[in-house]
């Protein structure tokens, strides 16, 4: 049997995929979690792959026991070939028997690949629900950088007016001070003339 999914080795750098996601442009989060839906996917598709397959024993037992029922006829269609009533019959048994194994093939083949197409089905519909989780990820964290963005926006526009605000006070201040430096200048002007 094959070994099972915790057992099996994924030859896949994932923090050298997750670096490679931070240069062009991802924030740490997304990247790991962009690297755990891969690796989710993956492992999905590596369930599906092994369970449909065969062991070399398993198939080794099926040639044996084909090669021996090929001996058996063999051996039958030897001692019916001594009469043609036996060659007839032995004919006639050669037929049915492909006939039946000729629907019992089609019949196995009908049922894998209904089988095939449901895991088919089962396989999209879990891209699908990955893809669809992937795009929510990214649209909260557009509305997280909306919000960001639009508070930055209100704190700059916040801090502009409170300088637009300074300035004219210090240019008050200014003027007062220049009036007021004039007003005693003008006195000691009026007082010396």
């Amino acid at each position: 049997s094959f070994p099972p999914s915790g057992n099996r080795k994924l030859y896949f750098d994932t923090h050298a995929f997750v670096c490679l996601l931070e240069e062009n442009g991802f924030t740490t989060q997304q990247s790991e979690i962009i690297v755990s839906a891969l690796i989710n996917i993956i492992n999905n598709n590596m369930n599906v792959i092994y369970k449909d397959m065969v062991t070399k024993v398993q198939q080794e037992i099926a040639l044996q026991q084909i090669m021996s029922h090929i001996g058996g006829v063999k051996k039958d269609m030897i001692i019916l070939e001594k009469s043609e009533f036996s060659a007839l019959r032995a004919e006639n048994e050669v037929k049915d028997e492909v006939s039946k194994v000729r629907t019992d093939s089609k019949l196995d083949f009908n049922l894998e690949k209904s089988r095939t197409k449901e895991l088919y089905s089962l396989n999209e519909r879990k891209q699908l629900k990955m893809r669809t989780e992937v795009v929510e990820l990214h649209a909260q964290q557009d509305r997280a950088l909306t919000q960001t963005y639009r508070k930055i926006d209100t704190e700059v526009a916040g801090l502009k007016t409170m300088l637009e605000s300074h300035k004219l006070d210090t240019i008050k201040y200014l003027a007062g001070s220049v009036f007021t430096c004039l007003t005693v200048a003008l006195g000691f002007y009026r007082l010396w003339i």
